[in-house]
């Protein structure tokens, strides 16, 4: 799962980890037959299914309960008729089991609105409906009645009548499409392997299919008819990469993906993707409406490896609990950018990931909404909480760690014992570090406790010939496989930084001796090569070369960590805003590695608009289109140094420059057009012109952005109707570009009467609404700007007794953000 969420609770019981156990304890789970009819919702709201299991127990005579958070129309176990009255928080009552037993249990959804498992969407443009499901934690339980936990494995055999337009995609290919009397057309699907019930699916709608033959597999690509253009632009470089993947993990995983299609479907209203098996489904707002920057065919690249990797892990082999969720998506993340860089063009995945996501990592494990990357799950609502930057981000970032403290090899080795012992079953951290362990010769049980178990970040200061650690609140520090470069001028004046050596030191306990440290550096550069995850620290010479010449590093790795460092600092209240865009302004001067301007564009658009007193911003923004214009007239760059310059154009050279470019770049006019209107120069008449022009069938959404950015009342109303009362604005990508409309900072008088509404709905959200309207709408509206009394009582809201855990972790990260840039602010 990429950071999709997509769930709601309102009225539905929570399974906790007690309550698992006990069921996993007393039940085998021998299949599902699951007859699913989506013919109701190509004119209404409706999702019928009559599922049947078959299962056995192993305490005959005792009782337990099947989940169904629909409404159950009828129930029979063993042919015994169920009492309907006895259904409550979505949970039917199973009573006097058998050894043996056949549960069929029909129902109707008719909340297919909300995203929680299943949306039914209208496209805008042509009307056409199409519908997904997602089912990760708990959600298989609102499309039909299933014992829905991780660890209740078993194979699924679907039957689909969908209208007769319509495209039906599972988890494998149909056996056979049959037209139906009645009408519509039956899709009968065989057995899944034994799957747990959050990664089988169901899609349906008039897709847009394309099909190839790679490497022994039917890869499949679809997507609504009105987005058929830019998935036929893309279609090449996702075979390519799907292709590749496949190969690499069966390669280096041991085992081959084991059935013949592998299928990958782009809905719309998506907040991210999900690793369903041998059918993922991602948000089709990834098919970027402009030709995409090198940056964005990274995430897109990194995000399909992702859902990949999770065949194996998660899928074949899968946590028994998910209070090791963390394991999964920290695996599938580290995966990806290790097959990007191993299998794709994209070689630099590791610079990129740590000069743009693996500070978001940093910052939550910096503030109040840290925890541990395995911490306790007492229940499914607490685990969604978790769905976060220490899940995905940190724990990628130990997992690197991991590797380089055992070694690849060892690392590969333990993966495929693991795979090899473990294969559609259900396992414990424990099993995966055992298999480790034992590749590596090394015992890991204290490294395990010392990274799983333990929140907050360790500082690593070099001083002198001795490496310093200290752990977060006095703790002891964990161990660190870490690399120091040494780094001098190459010549007197005006050269650049040439690496003399590399160090490798393994750190213990508060304080570390470095033998072969190489003398008269200029620079030493403590976690060269990133391979730890911790804040560090060097000598004050070291430190004054590194703000002044990251630029001339010679490796991109270094140049992020001498410029993520920076951030780090400002982040803390060691460096102001001002040297942070000193430093990564003059590395983009000369930055030629496209997977690491993207991110150092997006870091000082953020420092000059965010993290500066308002009255700094029109200068700031002001050096930074200077750097972007220049970095325009080069063609591996153009993309996103023209999308800078568009967010911080500030002469009429740079809208001269601009306007030319946007002839034939409908996202650049978008972009334009919103600056222009947050500087008071709105066009009506040139949005409609532009809607006429763009085909994008969410081209209104860009429209709502333009008034979004406009300094008036009257503006800002409009917009929040749209996305609070109305909620009209796609998930993910899509909402946040309007919410980044919104939130000008610059604009911050007008702002606080909004940033504290956004309070007031986040009250009234509750705990229902779908985990997309609770995962977006938080994430994605958090005010970028506010005053202390919003901080104080966004923190004093998160502790409130009963608080929904995800609403708590974004009040706390977002609030704790906002306390550091007014501190940054003055």
């Amino acid at each position: 799962m990429s950071m999709a969420l997509g769930r709601a609770t309102s009225g539905v019981r929570s399974l906790t980890r007690e309550e698992a156990e006990a069921r996993s304890t007393l039940l085998d789970v021998t299949r599902y037959d699951i007859s699913v009819d989506m013919r109701g919702l190509f004119e209404g709201e409706v999702l019928e299914s009559t599922s049947t299991i078959t299962f056995r127990c192993h305490q005959p005579g005792a009782g337990t309960f099947v989940d169904c958070a629909a409404e159950v129309r009828r129930a029979t176990l063993n042919g015994r008729e169920l009492d309907l009255g006895t259904v409550s928080e979505g949970r039917i009552p199973l009573p006097d089991l058998a050894a043996e037993n056949v549960l069929v249990v029909s129902s109707a959804q008719h909340d297919t609105g909300s995203g929680a498992g299943i949306l039914r969407t209208v496209d805008p443009s042509d009307k056409l409906v199409y519908v997904w499901t997602s089912f990760e934690a708990d959600d298989a339980r609102r499309a039909w009645a299933c014992f829905d936990q991780p660890d209740l494995k078993a194979p699924h055999a679907f039957t689909v009548l969908a209208h007769e337009s319509w495209t039906v995609t599972s988890n494998g290919a149909p056996t056979s499409v049959e037209e139906q009397a009645d009408g519509g057309r039956v899709w009968t699907f065989p057995d899944t392997p034994s799957l747990s019930t959050y990664v089988v699916v169901v899609n349906a709608g008039p897709f847009h299919e394309l099909r190839e033959e790679r490497g022994g597999h039917s890869l499949g690509l679809y997507c609504r008819q009105s987005l058929r253009q830019y998935l036929e632009r893309d279609a090449a470089e996702l075979f390519d990469v799907t292709a590749a993947g496949l190969a690499f993990f069966g390669e280096q995983f041991g085992q081959p993906f084991p059935q013949a299609r592998y299928d990958q479907v782009f809905v719309p209203d998506m907040g991210g993707a999900m690793e369903n098996w041998g059918c993922v489904t991602w948000s089709d707002s990834v098919l970027f409406r402009s030709p995409p920057t090198y940056g964005q065919r990274e995430s897109v690249v990194d995000v399909l490896l992702h859902e990949m990797a999770h065949m194996w892990f998660g899928d074949l082999v899968t946590m028994q609990w998910w209070d090791d969720l963390w394991l999964n998506e920290a695996f599938a993340s580290w995966a990806s950018t290790w097959a990007a860089v191993n299998a794709t063009a994209y070689t630099d995945g590791w610079a990129s990931f740590l000069a743009g996501l693996k500070l978001s990592g940093y910052q939550v494990d910096m503030g109040p909404a840290s925890h541990p990357i395995r911490g306790d799950v007492p229940d499914v609502e607490q685990a969604m909480a978790n769905f976060d930057a220490i899940t995905y981000v940190k724990g990628e970032s130990v997992l690197k760690q991991l590797v380089a403290y055992v070694g690849e090899d060892a690392f590969v080795e333990g993966l495929r014992t693991y795979f090899r012992r473990h294969a559609w079953g259900n396992t414990r951290l424990a099993d995966l570090m055992d298999a480790v362990g034992e590749a590596s010769g090394r015992d890991l049980s204290g490294w395990t406790e010392a990274w799983f178990d333990r929140a907050g970040t360790d500082t690593l200061v070099l001083q002198g010939t001795q490496v310093l650690a200290t752990a977060p609140a006095g703790g002891e520090p964990r161990p660190h496989h870490l690399e120091i470069g040494a780094f001098r001028r190459a010549a007197p004046e005006g050269g650049g930084l040439e690496r003399i050596g590399t160090t490798t030191v393994e750190t213990s306990g508060s304080r570390t001796a470095v033998e072969g440290l190489p003398e008269g550096a200029d620079l030493y550069l403590l976690n060269d090569r990133d391979l730890t995850f911790a804040a560090v620290r060097t000598d004050e010479q070291s430190l004054s070369t590194m703000l002044g010449s990251a630029g001339d590093l010679p490796d991109p790795v270094s140049r992020a960590l001498a410029v993520t460092t920076a951030w780090d600092m400002l982040m803390k209240g060691e460096l102001s805003t001002d040297e942070l865009l000193g430093c990564v302004l003059a590395v983009l001067r000369g930055e030629r590695t496209p997977g690491v301007v993207e991110p150092f564009l997006r870091m000082a658009l953020r420092a000059a608009e965010q993290w500066s007193p308002a009255v700094a911003v029109p200068a700031q923004l002001a050096r930074l289109a200077e750097v972007a214009a220049g970095l325009a007239e080069e063609p591996d760059h153009r993309g996103p140094a023209l999308r800078t310059l568009a967010a911080a154009a500030s002469t009429s050279e740079h809208f001269t420059l601009l306007e030319a470019a946007t002839a034939d770049d409908n996202d650049l006019a978008w972009r334009v057009l919103a600056r222009r209107a947050a500087l008071g120069e709105y066009d009506p008449a040139a949005v409609e012109a532009l809607l006429d022009r763009d085909p994008d069938p969410d081209a209104r959404v860009r429209a709502l952005g333009v008034t979004a950015a406009r300094a008036e009342e009257s503006a800002k109303a409009e917009v929040w109707a749209e996305i609070w009362e109305k909620r009209s604005i796609p998930a993910g990508s899509p909402l946040f570009g309007v919410a980044n409309s919104f939130w000008r900072p610059v604009q911050h008088e007008l702002l606080l009467p909004w940033a504290h509404r956004y309070l007031d709905e986040v009250e009234g959200l509750g705990s229902g609404g779908g985990m997309l309207a609770v995962g977006s709408l938080m994430r994605g509206m958090m005010p970028t700007t506010a005053d202390q009394a919003f901080v104080a009582r966004a923190r004093a809201m998160a502790q409130e007794p009963g608080q929904n855990p995800t609403v708590r972790a974004a009040l706390l990260n977002g609030s704790d953000t906002l306390s550091r840039v007014l501190r940054a602010r003055g």
